[in-house]
């Protein structure tokens, strides 16, 4: 809630023109291991499901193995698209890996956005909206320990997480109900877009209580470090290109989509965009500087990104990471 967050952030996307999968996994591990190490903030894992390129299904069974990895950090689930799934199975997933990771679990919830999804879950995206609502209830029912009926059983769940459910739920999307919804259940607020953060701020107060965690998203979606700024971005400009690519074709395929990706579908209106970023140093810390309220998020695998250059990435951001962590102290 003001200044800056720093985070390494997985997809695990594997196209044919990068890495391979197995590597990317252990890579990922090492790489969570090394942020913890010199101190970033949160590791990121997001879900989708069906995609060529083999994008994180699992960030749960994923997050179990950064939890295993690191003392510090949190660990940031987003988003786990809660309409697709059974929130009592979610609620144990929840609790374990909280115990897990010692009370670090962030949970972001999204209504999902992907038609094709919701055709392969054999559920209906008319009813994502009441799903989510239906699920969230279920889940801070559960983890509160609570035994109740609902959708005509009991639920019941055991272990219960370290934190309490308010403290590590939080509501993800691109629209004005997406707010309401993290203020009327009590939860954070993580949107896609940060101009709906007064927004639910004010629905909060509207409800008599003073606003959870919230942040606002990582813009640019991810920063690549490099001491050559044109050079870094031949490096990576095919992975960004892959990956906006195809956020932006799932944009397609809903309408109404609020997705920043449309319409990025070639390099020259990528890179004005700003979405993917190649920055020296001295340029992040710059931009550190003058950040209120932001996530400055790293992807060390883009896109199927060969881990080597990443690595190279990662190690440019430990040289600066003491004056990044003067900074956060600083504004607190």
């Amino acid at each position: 809630m003001g200044g800056f967050r720093t985070a390494l952030l997985f997809d695990m996307r594997a196209p044919a023109f990068g890495a391979g999968a197995t590597e990317l996994y252990r890579a990922a591990l090492d790489m969570s291991a090394f942020g913890d190490e010199i101190g970033v903030n949160y590791v990121g894992l997001m879900e989708h499901h069906g995609s060529e390129d083999g994008y994180l299904p699992s960030p749960f069974v994923m997050g179990g193995g950064v939890a295993a990895r690191t003392r510090n950090c949190r660990i940031s689930l987003g988003a786990v698209l809660l309409p697709l799934h059974d929130p009592v199975k979610i609620a144990e997933h929840i609790a374990v890996l909280d115990q897990m990771s010692g009370g670090r679990l962030e949970v972001i919830f999204g209504a999902g956005y992907v038609p094709s999804e919701f055709a392969r879950f054999r559920v209906s995206m008319r009813d994502r909206g009441k799903l989510l609502d239906q699920g969230i209830d279920i889940i801070q029912r559960a983890l509160r320990g609570e035994r109740f009926e609902a959708d005509g059983r009991e639920i019941f769940v055991r272990p219960l997480p370290v934190q309490q459910p308010e403290e590590l739920l939080m509501a993800g999307g691109s629209v004005e109900a997406s707010a309401r919804r993290a203020a009327r259940f009590d939860i954070g607020f993580a949107p896609m877009v940060p101009h709906l953060l007064p927004l639910y701020e004010a629905a909060c107060r509207e409800h008599g209580r003073e606003p959870r965690d919230y942040h606002a998203p990582a813009i640019p979606v991810a920063i690549h470090l490099a001491t050559d700024v044109d050079r870094g971005w031949l490096e990576v400009k095919a992975h960004a290109l892959h990956v906006a690519t195809t956020y932006a074709k799932w944009a397609e395929e809903e309408q109404n989509s609020n997705s920043p990706f449309k319409g990025l579908l070639e390099e020259g209106a990528l890179r004005a965009s700003g979405m993917f970023a190649v920055w020296t140093p001295e340029q992040l810390l710059a931009r550190a500087r003058e950040a209120e309220n932001v996530t400055l998020g790293f992807m060390p695998l883009l896109g199927g990104l060969d881990p080597a250059i990443g690595w190279n990435s990662l190690r440019l951001l430990e040289t600066v990471m003491p004056e990044l962590r003067q900074l956060q102290q600083a504004r607190r």
